[in-house]
């Protein structure tokens, strides 16, 4: 007896220990967000459940991080990336810092403006981080240069590239490559010792191609190259004339990439080709502009691809990197990759084959274009999932909120085509549904394999395309005609722009010096390309301009583009009704809830207010919206996104139903992360507002149970 009760408090103790020891283990646990979109599959989700729907009311901030960095204008794009015990982001000005990400407390920084002022907002969507061999390194962007630190210190590695950096320019094959820019928004993903990207150049002519490369991630060596405009003898080499590979731009991977790394196999979607709206310099299908491109991850080789617009006119880029899922449908499970296009369609295929999980169906479609323009004759369309925007307005859409818009807002649209998809751009001017930014966005959707959903966020602002014909080229210039005919289309006539894509060029003398303003003009900036062609002296002609408002006449044979087309856009204008809201009934944002097994919408909520409508009455409208959702296991989707009333908020992924929002201190149009350390659960974002004119902010904050 005496036997059995030591043997029976010798397992009570020894059960006690391992409790303890495990109650321990867990508090001291760590979960990480280590790569943007949370891990290489992009699915943007985590096993985390600490926070769930039942305690989901109860956040709290746990910690906030100033960059100081935010100016007029700025913007923060980043999805934080958390390794260990330590954040990784960016700031508005593109400087690089690591936190501690459970205090927020700044361990290091690294700012590659070397002291100077930042050359206009700039967009970055985070960095990458790699394990290393014992030297673990952080990736990014600045300009046209791609740099390696060191994780512990924030300092370039040396043996990277040309001190710890690696010029993108070098190897596009072009002989204007110095004065072309190219960049990298989004970070790239890692295959074993590579670090494979794709690249943001620009949407004016002259511009960059969109070359997808790997690099060595020791040395920054470029070990392969797809080339996304083929050169003669390459695979689509016949779908574009025959010198396009020369001078043609764009059809690049902007928007992320996605791995599967048991395959070796990288997906990469990628954008139109340059000039976005008017082709008759590239008459053809323009392989691999707007496709999602599947390539081995060893070596860039092809593997399959699908083009989802045929010679696009319409600016309809792959907006976001594709999500690698796993479904179940007539009674078979399905690796499969999802890809979701600005017009609200989610094409599905399976990974290794290429094959379409659903039909699509290639509709016949108006050749009838400008001169000089060949549209494609079909244009292919899943069945499966259905759309989650709207794909046409019509006179029963146009905004009631009061009689007065309605009135104004129905005249107007009656003077505008409104036909749906793939209406070839006309003198006349049409709407387009969703507009030139999505429906979709860069932000990117969430998947749980549990349920097969796919959380998806998307705007429902109407644009108008209209073109005009672009002023031709002349012997004696002025810096007024050639602001004309190269910056107009985007900054508009009467220099207002459209912000913040195209910015407002009015005050610049109070923001710029004379040289500075000089290399913007010359170099380009993000998405404007350089204009070195006008020569020194209608650079310095067109910059003064921009300072003073003074013309001058430029030297003959000073003026000209490298490419001139007859038409160009009249600017990036959106419906709107006269008093400044989308000129389209509501919701004008949402959220949505799509089952990829059977592709059936499961429910779509409106995303966002205007606080000012709301205070009316005029509530649950939706609003413009950047930046993407996240997933956990604890049954909740988090999303900031919203422009204009700056919330945070938490929603019931089985449902849609709002459990949580929060006040930050500028909107958050960015991708927030979810990690663990010590055994507590944070939920992070960036708020950096600055879009469609909110207010520009450089904060990161962290959100927790209470202790």
């Amino acid at each position: 007896m005496k036997t059995q009760i030591v043997t029976l408090l010798s397992l009570s103790i020894a059960f006690l220990l391992f409790g303890l020891w495990h109650t321990q283990s867990a508090n001291n646990s760590t979960v990480e967000w280590p790569m943007y979109g949370g891990n290489a599959e992009n699915t943007h989700f985590s096993p985390l459940r600490q926070i769930n729907r039942g305690n989901v009311s109860k956040l709290q901030v746990a910690w906030t991080y100033d960059t100081q960095d935010s100016f007029d204008g700025s913007e923060l794009q980043c999805n934080p990336i958390i390794v260990g015990d330590t954040l990784y982001a960016t700031s508005p000005k593109l400087r690089v810092f690591a936190l501690d990400a459970t205090t927020g407390k700044e361990k290091w920084s690294f700012d590659p403006n070397e002291g100077q002022r930042p050359q206009g907002a700039q967009r970055n969507r985070g960095v990458t981080y790699w394990a290393g061999d014992g030297q673990p390194r952080i990736y990014f962007a600045f300009r046209n240069s791609l740099y390696a630190l060191d994780a512990k210190t924030g300092q370039p590695v040396n043996g990277f590239g040309n001190a710890g950096k690696v010029d993108l320019r070098d190897g596009l094959g072009r002989p204007d490559a110095e004065r072309l820019t190219v960049g990298i928004t989004t970070p790239g993903v890692i295959y074993k010792d590579l670090l494979i990207v794709g690249s943001i150049v620009s949407e004016s002519l002259p511009a960059a191609p969109g070359h997808i490369r790997a690099y060595e991630l020791r040395t920054g060596k470029l070990r392969w190259v797809f080339h996304t405009i083929p050169h003669p003898g390459e695979y689509g080499y016949d779908t574009w004339p025959k010198d396009a590979w020369h001078y043609s731009g764009g059809t690049n991977a902007w928007a992320g990439l996605a791995l599967d790394e048991k395959r070796g196999l990288v997906f990469a979607p990628t954008g139109s080709a340059t000039y976005d709206f008017y082709g008759a310099n590239r008459h053809g299908d323009n392989l691999f502009s707007n496709t999602l491109l599947c390539l081995d991850a060893a070596t860039g080789q092809r593997k399959w691809h699908f083009q989802t617009i045929r010679h696009d006119l319409w600016d309809r880029d792959l907006p976001m990197a594709p999500a690698l899922v796993t479904l179940r449908k007539d009674g078979r499970t399905i690796d499969a990759v999802a890809q979701t296009t600005k017009s609200g369609h989610i094409f599905i295929f399976e990974r290794e084959t290429g094959k379409p999980v659903f039909p699509i169906e290639y509709r016949k479609v108006s050749t009838v274009g400008l001169d000089g323009e060949k549209p494609a004759d079909t244009q292919p369309l899943p069945l499966l999932p259905a759309p989650i925007s709207r794909q046409m307005m019509t006179e029963a859409m146009v905004t009631n909120r009061t009689p007065e818009v309605h009135k104004d807002a129905l005249e107007r649209f009656r003077k505008l085509r409104s036909v749906g998809q793939f209406d070839p751009p006309g003198l006349q001017g049409s709407i387009v549904l969703p507009g030139f930014d999505g429906g979709p966005g860069w932000g990117g959707g969430a998947f749980d394999a549990s349920s097969g959903l796919f959380i998806i966020n998307s705007n429902e602002v109407p644009c108008i395309l209209k073109m005009v014909e672009r002023p031709k080229s002349k012997a004696q210039e002025t810096a007024r005609s050639l602001f004309a005919r190269d910056c107009a289309s985007c900054h508009g006539k009467d220099w207002q722009g459209s912000p913040p894509q195209f910015p407002a060029l009015i005050g610049l003398e109070s923001k710029y010096k004379e040289t500075d303003l000089h290399l913007i003009v010359r170099n380009g900036i993000g998405r404007m390309p350089g204009f070195a062609s006008l020569g020194d002296e209608g650079i310095k002609a067109v910059t003064k301009l921009l300072l003073t408002g003074e013309d001058a006449k430029v030297p003959v044979g000073q003026g000209g583009s490298a490419i001139d087309l007859k038409y160009t856009i009249a600017g990036y204008t959106r419906f709107f009704d006269k008093e400044g809201y989308p000129a389209i009934t509501p919701p004008w944002g949402t959220l949505n809830a799509v089952d990829l097994n059977n592709g059936k919408i499961v429910w779509q909520v409106p995303l966002g207010e205007h606080p000012e409508l709301a205070a009316k009455g005029i509530k649950d409208t939706g609003s413009w919206n950047y930046g993407g959702p996240i997933l956990t296991a604890g049954g909740l989707v988090f999303i900031g996104a919203t422009n204009y009333d700056k919330k945070f908020r938490a929603f019931d992924v089985k449902t849609g139903k709002l459990l949580w929002e929060s006040l930050l201190p500028a909107s958050g149009n960015a991708t927030p992360a979810t990690y663990e350390v010590g055994g507590r659960q944070f939920v992070v974002i960036a708020a950096g507002g600055g879009k469609r004119g909110g207010e520009s902010g450089g904060k990161y904050v962290a959100f927790a149970l209470p202790k």
